[in-house]
């Protein structure tokens, strides 16, 4: 892009703040720089991090990735820069050593999610949740009576009852209590196990690592209101298909165990 000037014809030579597609832009320059690094590294933006095993192998990788950002002539800020954490703050999560969980703090969790009145505040609560509905289990049913709160043809300033109430307190409590989600290893057998309400669809993702079950992720999303209509045997059916289809890049050409109300089954999809 160049800019018209009364002294000619100005072109950047470095992506701008301000522009419509700088994010975007710089996102995929990241993404093709670190390709031949996917193994161990991953960028959001210009957060970047590397993951290794161990110190040794880190110090090794990190020269890499760091030669690769000269060459494309970028620079990383040693000021913004950690190196050998066992525990990383990284998009709102805390991740380290084969585990993910929650950035959030307890006591600032609770202070600052004060009762919504409104409309716009029971949506912002629903958003910073939902961001990690993941370690919620049965979130989309868990929430179902804030959702009912937000549908447009509903007043702004929200008529709270007593399930609306008791799910608010209830996805509070479920955030705050330092929920764990461990990181799959793809060379072991994944268990899927699906449930379904009257109100929603749920699975869990989870493995057997040393005699030991761990969980990967939870995963919900409410019925529409033609689903609500299914037979039982239908809906529990239905939680199985989305299941296996949400979670296809988990699953895909791997063996996977499959657990219902009903049965246990082995899989490879």
């Amino acid at each position: 892009m160049a800019l018209s000037t009364a002294e000619g014809l100005f072109q950047y030579t470095v992506l701008p703040f301000g522009q419509h597609a700088a994010r975007a832009t710089f996102q995929r320059l990241m993404d093709k720089l670190l390709r031949p690094h996917t193994s161990y590294s991953a960028a959001y933006l210009n957060d970047v991090i590397i993951h290794t095993p161990n110190w040794e192998t880190l110090l090794e990788k990190v020269e890499v990735v760091l030669d690769t950002l000269r060459l494309a002539g970028l620079t990383a800020n040693p000021g913004r820069c950690a190196i050998g954490l066992a525990n990383a703050k990284y998009l709102g999560y805390i991740v380290g050593r084969g585990m993910a969980k929650p950035q959030i703090n307890k006591p600032e969790a609770n202070q600052n999610w004060s009762w919504p009145n409104w409309k716009k505040q029971v949506q912002a609560f629903l958003v910073v949740v939902g961001y990690y509905w993941q370690f919620i289990p049965h979130f989309a049913t868990r929430a179902s009576p804030l959702t009912e709160l937000i549908k447009a043809w509903g007043p702004d300033m929200v008529k709270w009852t007593d399930a609306a109430e008791k799910a608010f307190m209830d996805l509070q409590t479920a955030l705050c209590s330092n929920p764990v989600l461990t990181a799959p290893h793809f060379n072991k057998e994944f268990i899927l196990q699906t449930d379904a309400s009257e109100v929603g669809l749920g699975a869990v993702l989870s493995q057997m690592v040393r005699d030991k079950e761990h969980l990967i992720l939870y995963l919900s999303r409410k019925l529409l209101p033609r689903e609500q209509k299914h037979a039982v045997v239908e809906t529990k059916c239905l939680a199985v298909k989305w299941a296996m289809e949400t979670l296809c890049y988990y699953l895909l050409g791997r063996r996977f165990t499959l657990v219902t109300n009903h049965a246990s089954r082995q899989w490879m999809q």
